[in-house]
């Protein structure tokens, strides 16, 4: 097996904990548009789909213009409750448990770039990432792999040496299609799918999680 020299992280649920008011956000926007959704439709919200996909999932075909000033509103909608998203507890210091050994860190997520910069650099996180790439970079959002194949190729990383950190079924499988290991952050509710969906281990928290614990986890080795 490769050695392990990258680390590629998802945002939302994964750095930080973003789903709450990120589900709120999208209520209060499709309720502006007379559309009452239950937390069970938006669990397809939370399977690191792109933005517009989730606009025509809820609200029909759109048009590229409605795609762009519908997107704006639902951001300033999510930016009222933006002071509330924390990091996920524990993930901070393993983030510096990465760097110190030297490993290459980097962030692809189905997030728009502005909510993306905004929320890493908010966290002092930004200068910690190689590259990150958002649902901005890429036509197809998450199962498909187009958002890892990037963020390898532009931080110059080889796929079988990298790993993926994920925390929906979506994401791994696009990990795990572009040719990375992955290991998914998950609740009691959703290791299974996770599993099913192809995780190549499952992480309860990040708490007190060492780098090297996490080598073994994955059975792979940094390189020398």
């Amino acid at each position: 097996m490769s050695p392990l020299r990258a680390v590629v992280f998802d945002m939302d649920g994964v750095i930080v904990d973003s789903h709450p008011a990120h589900c709120l956000a999208w209520k209060e926007f499709l309720l502006a548009f007379g559309r009452e959704v239950t937390d069970g439709e938006l669990e397809f919200v939370l399977d690191g789909r792109k933005r517009d996909e989730i606009l025509c999932h809820f609200l029909g075909r759109l048009t590229g213009e409605q795609l762009q000033a519908y997107g704006k509103l639902k951001d300033e909608f999510f930016w009222r409750t933006a002071s509330e998203v924390v990091p996920i507890p524990g993930v901070l210091e393993f983030i510096e448990s990465i760097r110190d050994a030297g490993i290459t860190l980097a962030v692809a997520t189905s997030a728009s770039a502005a909510r993306t910069r905004s929320t890493l650099d908010r966290l002092g996180l930004l200068p910690c990432f190689k590259t990150v790439v958002t649902g901005n970079d890429v036509c197809e959002g998450k199962p498909h792999p187009d958002i890892y194949r990037l963020a390898c190729q532009r931080a110059n990383l080889a796929p079988g040496s990298t790993v993926a950190i994920e925390d929906a079924p979506s994401g791994v499988r696009a990990a795990k299609g572009a040719g990375l290991r992955c290991a998914a952050i998950a609740g009691p509710q959703s290791q299974k799918a996770l599993s099913a969906a192809g995780a190549d281990c499952i992480l309860d928290n990040f708490l007190d999680l060492s780098f090297s614990q996490f080598q073994s986890m994955l059975g792979m080795h940094k390189h020398a």
